[in-house]
């Protein structure tokens, strides 16, 4: 029976032929979503117009200021921030051996939240480019504290040990920001736009900032992916195969802190990406890191540009926020995701 399934099995490299040409529709599929924001949105453009004004041969249309000026940094920033919030969560599954674990899990929305709180309360922070940097650095903060207190950096660190850090660090950063809000009324009319999550608004200046950490991130994360293949054997295992448990968990989370404080800094907190993503790729890839990686990313960004799209048209000429339109199909998808196939087996 043992060689009838064998024999029956598809050979490794046909696998890897056919995940890579899955790989490369996704990243079609991409595409077409990058077209579609480059198109479509509160006020329809043509083609041609988008054409023209990407090459430069109109540069002084209304159409070519809004392709130029808003619709290709917020395309852009869509692809990076989808592509981060969907490497980070398969990080941080893997490394909590949780399929509930999303990116948040660390602390580094609340940090980031707390921080843009405090920025509009007492430095009187309006624009997306100063949110940022209040962002990026309460996530980072947030990030060390967490660390420490799970103990990564000491021999009593443990994957258990740094989830709860982490959700204990967000209660206490969560409560901040919401006594915070309550005491000035007026930053909360500013912080809600941020929290809410978008990638409106956003110029290359926030692209250019954000970018470096990410890109980090990334490299980070795509040099993890044969110690996760190992460490999901087991701690002892991963040793005896040469895995580090301790150095994995330290690196990845430094990746998850770089993917997830880029992302939300430049574009509020986005619900279900981080979550969502993953698991569809697992359904694709299986547990192989490798290539569920580079799935997560690619889709990630596929559905956060395909909700931002949605938003701009459903609402014309009005537009609802990304982080709204992630929530609404985040939601549903992952419930869906879950009712095919046991949490309990990813």
């Amino acid at each position: 029976m043992t060689t009838a399934l064998l024999a029956g099995a598809p050979p490794r490299r046909v696998r890897a032929q056919r995940l890579a040409l899955g790989l490369g529709l996704a990243v079609v599929l991409l595409a077409l979503a990058m077209l579609a924001s480059l198109l479509w949105g509160t006020r329809a453009i043509a083609p041609d117009a988008v054409w023209h004004a990407l090459t430069g041969a109109d540069a002084t249309s209304d159409e070519a200021l809004v392709v130029t000026s808003l619709r290709v940094p917020r395309t852009i920033l869509g692809v990076i921030a989808g592509a981060a919030l969907g490497t980070a969560g398969a990080l941080m599954q893997a490394i909590t051996r949780n399929p509930l674990a999303e990116p948040g899990i660390l602390g580094v929305n609340a940090g980031a939240a707390a921080a843009v709180a405090a920025g509009i309360a007492f430095a009187g922070a309006t624009a997306a480019d100063v949110y940022l940097w209040f962002a990026f650095a309460g996530a980072g903060l947030a990030a060390v504290v967490v660390y420490g207190v799970g103990g990564v950096l000491s021999d009593k660190g443990s994957v258990v040990r740094l989830t709860l850090a982490g959700a204990a660090v967000t209660v206490v950063l969560s409560s901040f920001t919401t006594a915070l809000l309550i005491n000035f009324p007026d930053a909360y009319d500013r912080f809600r736009f941020w929290d809410v999550g978008s990638i409106q608004g956003r110029g290359l200046d926030v692209v250019w900032t954000v970018t470096p950490a990410i890109v980090v991130g990334l490299v980070l994360a795509m040099s993890l992916t044969g110690r996760l293949n190992v460490m999901a054997l087991g701690n002892e295992l991963g040793r005896s195969l040469g895995a580090n448990p301790r150095t994995t968990v330290i690196i990845a989370a430094i990746a998850v802190t770089l993917l997830a404080g880029g992302a939300t800094a430049a574009a509020g907190p986005l619900a279900f990406i981080g979550l969502a993503a993953p698991h569809a790729a697992r359904m694709i890839t299986g547990p192989d890191h490798r290539w569920l990686i580079p799935y997560s990313a690619v889709l990630a960004a596929v559905i956060l540009l395909g909700a931002d799209v949605i938003g701009r048209v459903i609402a014309a000429p009005a537009e609802i926020e990304t982080g709204i339109m992630t929530a609404i199909i985040g939601g549903p998808v992952f419930v869906a995701l879950a009712r095919r196939r046991r949490l309990a087996a990813m």
